[in-house]
């Protein structure tokens, strides 16, 4: 049983799966983040083994995104995951990874994928009326790859949400895209090497 708090599960795992985890586990006492932040789904008839990593700022209780890595017959799988079923999204992402090896050399390379989404930049877009801000949108900077966001309309300018509607910028159910806006008020750095 895992006694480190990284990736834990109390379910027993073939060799090859316990000699990437056990090396993985290792590999993360170094990280900027804590145990909790990880987490691992055993592999149940024929799927593969899931370890699990929340991107999340310093000191905030903010989840900016999830990413994690498909271990299975020697092959390893890495991207963000997008939904709370832990699947690779189909098309892979800016982050998506595919490499093959053994199992303890999967898992550092597994340890340095981490390592290296931990460490991707990430931005807020700030749009502010009267001091306030009224839409925010959270992104990748490099790839301009959006994460989330919202947009308050009673605080937004008379006639924008309109606008904006107008031009295209709605999703399902009425959403606001706050692409539309034009550029930001400001640019908070939030994650990252910049």
């Amino acid at each position: 049983m895992n006694k480190t708090g990284w990736f834990e599960s109390d379910e027993l795992l073939n060799a090859d799966d316990e000699a990437f985890i056990e090396v993985l586990r290792a590999n993360a006492t170094n990280w900027p983040v804590t145990p909790q932040d990880t987490c691992l789904i055993p592999p149940e008839a024929g799927e593969p083994l899931i370890a699990i990593l929340d991107v999340t700022p310093p000191r905030k209780n903010l989840l900016l995104f999830t990413v994690g890595v498909h271990v299975k017959d020697g092959r390893l799988r890495a991207d963000r995951l997008l939904n709370q079923e832990y699947c690779l999204p189909e098309p892979p992402t800016s982050f998506a990874m595919s490499v093959s090896g053994t199992p303890s050399g999967l898992a550092n390379q597994a340890a340095h994928w981490f390592l290296s989404a931990m460490n991707r930049p990430v931005v807020r877009h700030e749009w502010t009326r009267w001091g306030a801000v009224y839409a925010y949108r959270y992104l990748f900077p490099d790839t301009g790859e959006g994460l989330f966001q919202s947009y308050r309309s009673l605080l937004a300018p008379r006639g924008q949400k309109d606008r904006l509607i107008a031009a295209g910028h709605v999703r399902g159910g009425g959403w606001i895209q706050v692409e539309g806006i034009g550029e930001p008020d400001r640019i908070v750095k939030i994650l990252g090497h910049f």
